[in-house]
């Protein structure tokens, strides 16, 4: 039975790497490019700017589409174009300046070298979830310290809060510190998971995609706190109550370390989730709906 179970598990593993190698085969043709020391700095501009990029859109529409103040957490507000250009032109200015020669100076140290085989699949997907994992850990710490002792809040991590009400490029707005210590915290990860490149790469998407949600300021039926269970992912209403409040909610995505920590504060629910529109977003009043749900849960 057990020599079953094994032979099962070898054909779903095999299947899962040939479902990734097309895809691993198609980048390898770009392999000049993606060993070169300029990949980790292109892919991570246009990844971060392609998915900030909706949003903006959206908040260029938001004084001319009522209907998107049901899903602003601030209906009132709107990033002006000299906060979007402000924040664009900082992130852009430490990854040319600042990150580019880090990275250089990383290539030149160790080359990236692409193995033929694609991960398989299950593979894939479990070390992306631990790399979350790691990082949510390593980042509530960093977080906490940056909070409590206030010479580190000062010197470098007021700078991400001075945006109070959040919009997505303002998700890289913050000190240079700041911004080197969580992409150190990203490369020990990969590296300690002895991760394959196309892992690391989807790793990198995935944790751009949930930062620049939590910024975003707008929460969605379908964002991705409401497609997680169990209310174990935090989301952008979580992640906005942090910056509004300071004390509470310093995880970056998940919830289980400030539960066992008691820094949790629940998110009030957004009006759109109920018929009658009456939970002011942020507010902490619930309409008699949600009251009288509250009652019977």
């Amino acid at each position: 039975m057990s020599g079953r179970n094994s032979s099962e598990l070898q054909v779903l593993c095999s299947s899962g790497q040939l479902l990734l190698q097309p895809l691993w085969d198609r980048l390898r043709t770009w392999e000049a490019l993606v060993q070169s020391p300029f990949f980790p700095v292109i892919f991570a501009i246009i990844t971060y700017l392609g998915i900030c990029l909706p949003f903006v859109v959206l908040d260029f529409l938001y004084p001319w589409v009522p209907a998107l103040r049901r899903y602003k957490i601030h209906p009132d507000f709107s990033p002006s174009a000299r906060e979007l250009l402000t924040c664009l032109g900082q992130t852009l200015y430490q990854h040319l300046v600042f990150v580019f020669p880090v990275t250089l100076l990383h290539w030149l140290c160790s080359p990236a070298l692409l193995p033929p085989e694609a991960p398989e699949m299950l593979q894939l997907l479990r070390d992306v979830l631990l790399c979350l994992l790691l990082f949510d850990a390593e980042f509530f710490v960093w977080h906490v310290l940056h909070h409590k002792v206030p010479w580190l809040y000062r010197t470098f991590h007021k700078v991400h809060h001075q945006n109070s009400s959040l919009f997505a490029l303002a998700t890289q707005h913050m000190s240079l510190w700041e911004l080197f210590s969580l992409g150190f915290f990203d490369m020990v990860n990969v590296t300690l998971l002895r991760c394959h490149p196309l892992t690391v790469l989807t790793f990198h998407v995935v944790n751009i995609w949930l930062s620049v949600e939590d910024h975003s300021g707008y929460d969605f039926p379908w964002s991705t706190h409401r497609l997680v269970p169990f209310g174990w992912y935090g989301g952008v209403a979580h992640h906005d109550l942090h910056h509004s409040q300071f004390n509470c909610n310093f995880a970056p995505y998940f919830t289980h370390w400030d539960k066992i920590l008691g820094t949790l504060r629940p998110a009030p629910p957004p009006a759109w989730c109920c018929s009658c529109g009456g939970c002011p977003s942020n507010s902490g009043v619930l309409c008699d709906s949600h009251l009288n749900q509250k009652k019977h849960s």
